[in-house]
């Protein structure tokens, strides 16, 4: 009962949350402001969302490679087609229910493939530490490529923050900022081994180590380097999609493949914040977008909800696609599926 209970308290915050930044992106949009968002969206060119469509599904088959990849040490070698289609039925499970659709592709792939659920849980675990990495990475490169335009961005913000009325620099200010990093850090490392013994400090230490042998079990892979072709290739395809989706509409038709990387970055932020990334994904994009010069309402708005539904067609076209194919491919197979529940995830 208590872990019913707490399921649907956690479905409730998800929703709630969804529900606060859909109220955060649109709360200071005028009459005006909607007459231009319904506008914009009403000029857009939705016949870019094929081509997007097309890099997002191509994405997706290089994340089900990887993935099958992962399992060859354990000694599986699942088909390349069951694993795509449990890779999509994930991303579907996701737009409802929130980090569950982990869970069923890996019971999916159980059923078809004769592969233990709860084994898989590690390949997982090592393909959300790689893309943690790669989103850094993406974080990184935004950075270099778009210096001047982050740094006159927040340039003025910190010169205000570290200066003092007069001008002058505030070293106190900077001591003080220094000061309470080197304590979050020394006290973070403290609590955890000083509580060691309670429950949830159990659960961030143990995210931590599985997040660590995630990131080492590339070592046992027999093609180290196929393994990180893949993931250049799955990042390099998202920035591709979200490029390809500034053509949808005219004001923002003009920006580059480099600012692209500064909204994959933001969305996918944005992705992770919110389920489905409902509301957090336009309005990040919106706020990204305005830095170039492009009006954040309407549209830059119109253009995060664009990308945003764009995302969220592939995992409900391909989902179900995939839920309806699943059976039909392995239908010659001599051997009924393998029941392995959920519950031994």
């Amino acid at each position: 009962m208590k872990k019913k209970l707490r399921t649907i308290l956690q479905y409730l915050f998800f929703a709630a949350l969804a529900a606060f930044f859909v109220w955060l992106s649109q709360k200071d949009m005028k009459k005006d402001d909607w007459a231009k968002l319904k506008d914009s969206l009403h000029r857009a060119n939705y016949w870019i969302l094929v081509p997007v469509l097309l890099l997002l599904l191509a994405s997706h088959w290089l994340r089900a490679l990887r993935w099958r990849q992962l399992m060859e040490p354990l000694g599986y070698k699942p088909k390349r087609i069951n694993a795509f289609l449990g890779v999509m039925i994930g991303y579907f499970v996701n737009v409802g229910a929130p980090r569950l659709g982990e869970v069923v592709k890996c019971t999916v792939l159980a059923r078809y493939e004769k592969i233990p659920a709860d084994k898989l849980v590690g390949t997982i675990v090592a393909e959300r530490a790689f893309d943690v990495i790669c989103l850094l990475a993406v974080f990184g490169l935004a950075l270099v490529f778009q210096f001047d335009v982050i740094h006159s961005l927040t340039a003025d913000n910190l010169e205000a923050f570290f200066h003092n009325a007069s001008g002058k620099i505030a070293w106190w200010k900077i001591i003080a900022v220094a000061a309470g990093l080197a304590i979050l850090f020394f006290g973070a490392k403290w609590f955890l081994s000083r509580f060691e013994h309670i429950n949830i400090v159990q659960k961030v230490k143990a995210i931590g180590v599985n997040i660590w042998h995630g990131l080492t079990s590339v070592k046992d892979l027999r093609n180290k380097p196929l393994f990180f072709v893949y993931t250049v290739g799955i990042w390099a395809l998202y920035l591709f999609s979200t490029w390809m989706g500034f053509f949808a509409i005219s004001e923002t038709s003009h920006l580059t493949i480099v600012d692209a990387l500064t909204v994959l970055a933001m969305g996918s932020v944005g992705m992770i914040v919110s389920p489905g990334g409902i509301g957090a994904y336009a309005l990040l994009v919106e706020k990204t977008v305005s830095f170039y010069g492009v009006p954040g309402s309407p549209y830059g708005q119109a253009l995060g909800w664009l990308l945003w539904f764009g995302q969220l067609l592939s995992f409900i076209l391909f989902g179900v696609t995939s839920f309806i194919l699943l059976p039909q491919v392995n239908r010659s197979k001599n051997e009924g599926p393998t029941n392995y529940s959920a519950e031994n995830i």
